[in-house]
């Protein structure tokens, strides 16, 4: 079988190629620090590293998730510690509006400050999460979830608060089969039975303001006072114990992702990561190989049917 003069030429400088592309990839796998670079490196491990990398990412948004609901639960929970402070404040305050004895002034004096807690409850139970969005609202977080509300009854305004967000909680998806919610429900904590703490604080503070009332009136108004404030502290500090719940479950979640975190890199590592030893040593060769095909071609198409006949 003949081989001609161009058949010779474009097997020789077809091989260089092969040769010349083979150095320049191990080349830039050396650059790179990987042994992948494309998936015809190695296409089951090129697979692997897109699953692993896939499972890494979605890892690393449950972690930015569980940092936004940390931080929102942390806010709910700042909120939920200061209204524990103000209801056991006016708790102790009740007691001491229904000493035997105290002047009308001293009365006065304790209306003011049930008056104080009420404006700072509200504040409270509208508060925001610091981008604007009520905590206390449900899925309603552009408006304030507690109104004031004014009624007469029996010729006194009673002024209390009427919610208007609704019953939802947002959830937060922190984990692959985990949602936390960041909220919770607004009458859940400042309303209890069929008169909200807001209506409690009012009327005492009416009964402590009025020069007519009675020991008898104040000792009602005292004991309905003692009641609902003590329900509202107990529902306050039942979503303190839920809020703290999911901040540790988040501390835990947390650390296992941390752990996956260095799993799916330690596989990646193994996978893609570049042994410089082989690679170099590697380099080595097809440099020697390249530069051998190469003189070896030079020498080949020097060659001619003269040079046959001499």
């Amino acid at each position: 079988m003949r081989i001609s003069t161009s058949a010779l030429y474009d097997q020789g400088s077809s091989k260089i190629s092969d040769l010349q592309s083979a150095l320049n990839n191990t080349q830039m796998q050396i650059s790179a620090g990987k042994s992948i670079l494309t998936p015809a490196d190695n296409p089951i491990a090129a697979a692997q590293v897109l699953d692993v990398t896939q499972s890494q990412s979605v890892n690393a948004q449950f972690a930015v998730n569980r940092q936004s609901a940390t931080n929102s639960l942390t806010m709910v929970d700042g909120v939920l510690s200061t209204a524990t402070d103000l209801l056991q404040s006016l708790k102790t305050l009740t007691v001491s509006a229904g000493v035997p004895g105290l002047s009308s002034a001293a009365r006065g004096a304790i209306a003011v400050q049930f008056r104080a807690g009420f404006d700072n409850l509200m504040s409270l139970a509208n508060s925001t999460d610091g981008t604007g969005k009520y905590l206390f609202g449900g899925y309603h977080t552009a408006t304030p979830p507690f109104v004031k509300t004014s009624t007469v009854v029996g010729g006194v305004t009673v002024t209390g608060a009427q919610y208007v967000g609704d019953q939802g909680q947002t959830q937060l998806q922190v984990d692959s089969s985990r949602q936390i919610a960041i909220s919770e429900s607004g009458p859940g904590i400042f309303q209890t039975g069929t008169q909200d703490i807001f209506k409690t604080l009012d009327n005492f503070a009416t009964i402590l303001e009025n020069p007519a009332s009675t020991d008898a009136n104040i000792l009602s108004g005292l004991q309905t006072a003692n009641t609902n404030i003590g329900a509202s502290l107990d529902n306050v500090l039942t979503a303190r114990a839920s809020t703290g719940s999911k901040l540790n479950e988040l501390d835990a979640l947390n650390s296992y992702g941390s752990d996956r975190d260095i799993q799916y890199s330690q596989t990646l590592s193994k996978l893609q990561d570049l042994d410089y030893a082989k690679a170099i040593t590697k380099f080595s060769q097809q440099q020697t190989t390249l530069q051998a095909a190469q003189q070896s071609f030079v020498k080949m198409s020097g060659l001619s049917l003269f040079n046959y006949i001499n």
